[in-house]
């Protein structure tokens, strides 16, 4: 078969042939290897952007099935398909289209997940490094004055609040956390909140004389705290 023929192979899987075409092509691709393994790998391509939009993927015995029953056409003599070498060109690059979408959804995909797991090991280290402050025998403990619980202090300054009776934050709100000397607070960060008992790091030493202090902010949290604090310790 004349060469045109072969670059009808990203035009068939792409289905973008009409009747005469596919007749003809697919009785070349009988007896040609190079276009059953080039639309072998079409199909690839065009089945993996079918994962990516709409989940399961196709039958893995659809591809086989419909190349034997290509085999099994008898071979016939076909004509020039020279005319028809326009239509190539778009349909090589809807291929290449496809496969860029594909690569790019992919990339996103993984971009995704990378940060996901990022933000989960930093949420889990903070977790263990609260835990060991409160296990701690040598940390100190110190009253609040104000909501229920405790702060916990290390001999380096890393603190941690235990707040037994908090619960979640209002819709659209977070608690932030707060060390303030001498009426001078610094942002010790924000956290949602849960039911039950929950340990929350404190972000930055507590030296002597400074106070933790809790309070309710809108999402993102705040640059000065909103009075007054809902949880409070005596100074450090």
């Amino acid at each position: 078969m004349e060469a045109p023929a072969h670059e009808l192979t990203a035009a068939y899987a792409l289905d973008a042939l009409d009747a005469e075409e596919r007749r003809l092509y697919e009785a070349h691709l009988a007896t040609c290897s190079q276009c059953q393994q080039e639309l072998a790998t079409f199909w690839e391509t065009t089945e993996a952007l079918a994962i990516a939009a709409s989940g399961p993927a196709p039958s893995s015995a659809l591809r086989d099935r419909i190349l034997a029953d290509v085999r099994a056409e008898p071979p016939q003599n076909v004509v020039s398909l020279e005319s028809r070498r326009r239509r190539t060109a778009p349909a090589l690059a809807a291929l290449a289209a496809v496969a860029a979408v594909v690569a790019l959804g992919i990339g996103l995909w993984a971009a995704d997940l990378s940060a996901e797991l990022d933000d989960t090991r930093a949420a889990l280290e903070r977790e263990r490094t609260a835990a060991a402050i409160v296990a701690d025998s040598a940390s100190r403990t110190v009253d609040l004055t104000s909501g229920s619980g405790r702060l916990v202090v290390a001999q380096d300054g890393r603190a941690a609040l235990v707040l037994p009776d908090l619960g979640p934050a209002p819709p659209g709100q977070t608690y932030q956390a707060w060390i303030i000397e001498d009426d001078n607070p610094i942002s010790a960060g924000v956290f949602s909140g849960e039911e039950g008992l929950e340990v929350v790091l404190v972000d930055g030493d507590v030296a002597e004389g400074e106070v933790v202090a809790v309070t309710v902010e809108q999402a993102g949290g705040a640059e000065t705290p909103t009075l007054p604090p809902i949880v409070a310790s005596n100074p450090v």
